[in-house]
């Protein structure tokens, strides 16, 4: 350890200023000497049978090097995407999976499923060569709408499937619960809409191919948040060895979740490089990607709270629908119950039961956004909660209190998935009372409604799982390499990707090996240098990166004391490591962690059959997963008469465990709840509920959050560290978008139950809330 420590210091990150000059290096900034365009040909139609494919014009048009079918690629035999999770049916079997094609042969079942794909010098050619495929489809009735799917005598999807049930899964004892709900002195229900929204990173997708002939291996070049999956994914596909595929993923414009599973166009572009003998380059364009990018969220729930005369939780049962989209990608199946112990809360509801049923529609398949299930979770506890205290007639904020978990009951087993190591969720909403002055809220509303103006205020208490899976955190590798000056190189199996990483794991470094920041190179994103790896995504990146640079730090210092010892002519049970030296104990003979260095590559100067170099590699996980907490507060204004709803104030109190870098860490918040309460005011992937046409499909229609929609956070933190990690650390990534969306939406609930008017669903666009004041009692 060093005297002079760096963790928990603002530090700007050393790769914004790569990104604010425009020195990012991105996959379309990535351009091989002779590479070709992609481009794809997309379905018109949610739901069509494929009558025929006629490429015979599209070929012979100038610049075009071949047009790609479906029935080329099946007689070749490249397979397409699979859900790399299982879940059962009702009955018991598995999960249904309709086939997903690289390329579509005999049907479509969403508007934008890749039907062929056009290779040409030019973008401009393969664009205008795609125009020119002749695709005979003959249009089937097609199904939208989540709340449409399951109704009896439903559309079919898929011939095979009746039902459209993909498949039901069930957490807890159902029987149990409906009993204490029976014995409930009050029971309240809620319906609830968690809309369907589209990630919209700033970088769209991209992929650029390559095949080397003489080696016979494959190289992609893409945005992606987990290589060393995406290689299993892709290798599984092409039927090839993973050892034969090389991906580099380098500078990220955002992947939010949306950029970890194995995509079409990535399998299409290597398979394509191949087949020319060339490089084949593909870029999505907005309208693409919002028609073929995985989308998220989308689940109904009904949700029961049943609680006694005092307002203290008895019973919760939840019971919801998912509507997974037309086909499953890798991580499908996650989102929908992945998470689903965040419906306990920090709160000490002794029963809950919670069943999803994944069900198909005509729509574009999902996958993992920003808390993929934790928000979902805690929306569905947080809008009940709201709910109950109106019925009974107590203060929102004083019927949380009254069920939060006290630290005296921690560690604490929910009965419901999780056991919270740590935590003190009272001090969390102390603290979020006393900054949003809660108390003066009436004062406030009083003054807004002499302006014309309806004021809202909403309280969430969110708590989510990060690292995990619970029981079985998943593993991270690292490798530090010193070089010979005394500097350090860091191989991660993570990915930075705008979120700090790489000066949070050199502050880390810092601290354990002194070495200065301007010194530490951090590598990630390339299987061919980092051997292994999980990857960026749940929140993992801080307690898991923390955990192995540490690890491999106690490992170089061990070799270290070696070294020093010889060089000093000690016994190594006399070295100590203190502030970048080794000392003998009670002496002033030392030498610096540099000077170490600089003698571990010269072998005459190391103990007898010591490998040169001075490096260390960790394959590690954390104890356990974390669970990072915090109290959310919106206020809200709304203007009756046009129903646009303005942000007045944000408050959040996060309790993230240690904090590596508090600039970072505000930064990872502040984006979570931009995203949060970007889909509870604006944002919904909307489709014709007649043709399945996607009627959001530009940021014309799909309404993303701008800086004038927020005000400035207003940020704190209640540091309860955890024993899950060696740092403490507890997870930040998604922790503003679990507590945003509820607390958004309980504002401006709050605002609308003010004047009588009936609750809304997201999202409150000023459409939704006009209409629900016109028909409400506007006092």
């Amino acid at each position: 350890m060093t005297s002079e420590t760096l963790v928990g210091q603002r530090i700007s990150p050393a790769a914004n200023a790569r990104y604010v000059t425009g020195n990012g290096l991105y996959t379309d900034d990535v351009a091989p000497q002779g590479a070709l365009h992609m481009v794809v040909l997309r379905s018109p139609h949610a739901s069509a049978l494929i009558r025929s494919i006629d490429v015979a014009a599209a070929a012979a048009m100038p610049g075009v090097i071949i047009v790609l079918t479906g029935a080329d690629l099946e007689r070749d035999g490249i397979t397409g995407l699979r859900s790399k999770l299982q879940r059962k049916r009702a009955d018991g079997s598995p999960h249904a999976e309709p086939p997903f094609p690289l390329l579509a042969t005999t049907r479509v079942s969403f508007v934008g499923a890749a039907v062929a794909a056009v290779v040409a010098e030019t973008y401009a050619e393969a664009q205008e060569a795609a125009e020119a495929i002749d695709v005979d489809y003959a249009p089937q009735p097609s199904i939208t709408g989540t709340r449409n799917l399951l109704v009896p005598g439903a559309l079919r999807v898929w011939d095979y499937l009746p039902d459209n049930v993909c498949f039901v899964h069930e957490v807890g004892q159902e029987a149990v619960v409906n009993r204490a709900l029976a014995d409930a002195a009050h029971r309240v229900s809620v319906d609830l809409d968690i809309s369907r929204v589209s990630a919209s990173p700033m970088e769209n997708r991209n992929a650029v191919g390559e095949y080397d002939s003489r080696a016979k291996r494959f190289v992609l070049t893409t945005g992606n948040q987990m290589v060393h999956g995406l290689r299993a994914e892709l290798a599984a596909i092409l039927k090839v060895s993973q050892q034969d595929l090389r991906i580099v993923s380098p500078d990220i414009g955002g992947a939010f979740g949306a950029k970890i599973a194995a995509t079409v166009e990535q399998a299409l572009v290597l398979y394509l490089a191949r087949k020319t003998g060339r490089p084949v380059r593909w870029q999505a364009t907005r309208s693409e990607a919002l028609l073929s990018d995985w989308h998220a969220r989308d689940i109904v729930f009904r949700a029961t709270l049943g609680l006694d005369a005092r307002g203290r939780f008895l019973a919760l049962h939840a019971e919801g629908v998912a509507n997974l989209g037309a086909q499953l990608c890798a991580n499908t199946l996650h989102s929908p119950v992945g998470n689903l112990g965040g419906l306990a809360g920090p709160y000490l509801t002794p029963h809950i039961f919670a069943r999803v049923t994944g069900a198909f529609s005509h729509e574009t398949p999902t996958g993992p956004y920003r808390g993929a299930g934790r928000p979902e979770a805690t929306y569905v506890i947080e809008r009940v909660i709201d709910a109950a205290a109106r019925k009974l007639g107590i203060d929102r904020a004083e019927i949380r209190r009254r069920n939060l978990i006290p630290p005296s009951a921690l560690p604490y087993k929910t009965g419901f998935v999780f056991t919270y190591d740590s935590g003190a969720f009272e001090a969390n909403l102390d603290r979020a009372l006393e900054a949003s002055d809660w108390k003066g809220f009436p004062k406030r509303r009083a003054a807004a409604k002499k302006q014309g103006m309806l004021r809202g205020i909403g309280i969430a208490n969110a708590i989510e799982i990060a690292g995990g899976p619970a029981g079985a955190p998943q593993e991270e590798f690292v490798e530090v390499r010193f070089d010979a000056e005394g500097g350090a190189v860091i191989l991660t199996g993570l990915h930075s990707h705008g979120h700090g990483l790489e000066t949070v794991l050199a502050q880390v470094l810092h601290d354990e090996l002194g070495v200065p920041l301007e010194k530490v190179r951090t590598v990630f994103g390339d299987t061919d240098q980092v051997y292994h790896g999980h990857g960026a995504g749940g929140s993992r990146s801080a307690a898991a990166g923390s955990t192995v640079v540490r690890e491999a730090s106690y490992r170089i210092i061990e070799k270290g004391k070696r070294i020093a010892a010889h060089v000093l002519e000690a016994s190594e049970g006399d070295i100590a490591f203190a502030d970048r030296r080794f000392t003998i104990a009670g002496t002033d003979r030392r030498v610096s962690i540099g000077e170490v260095a600089r003698i571990a590559f010269d072998r005459s100067r190391l103990p007898r059959g010591m490998e040169i170099g001075l490096t260390a590699n960790v394959v590690s996980s954390p104890a356990e997963a974390n669970f990072p907490n915090g109290c959310h507060v919106c206020e809200v204004e709304i203007d009756p008469e046009t129903g646009v709803t303005r942000i007045v104030s944000y408050w959040a109190v996060e309790d993230v465990g240690k904090v590596l870098n508090p600039l970072v860490v505000e930064g990872q918040v502040h984006g979570g709840i931009m995203q949060g309460l970007g889909q509870a005011l604006l944002e919904n992937i909307v489709y014709d509920p007649s043709s399945g046409q996607l009627l959001t499909a530009s940021f014309q229609d799909y309404a993303m959050p701008r800086a004038d929609d927020a005000p400035s956070f207003e940020t704190h933190f209640n540091e309860v560290l955890t024993k899950a990690n060696l740092l403490g650390v507890k997870g930040v990534g998604e922790a503003g978008t679990v507590g945003a969306m509820p607390a958004v939406m309980n504002a401006v609930n709050d605002a609308l139950a003010s004047v009588g008017a009936s609750e809304i669903e997201m999202p409150a666009t000023p459409l939704r809330v006009w209409e629900a004041l016109r028909t409400g009692a506007l006092k």
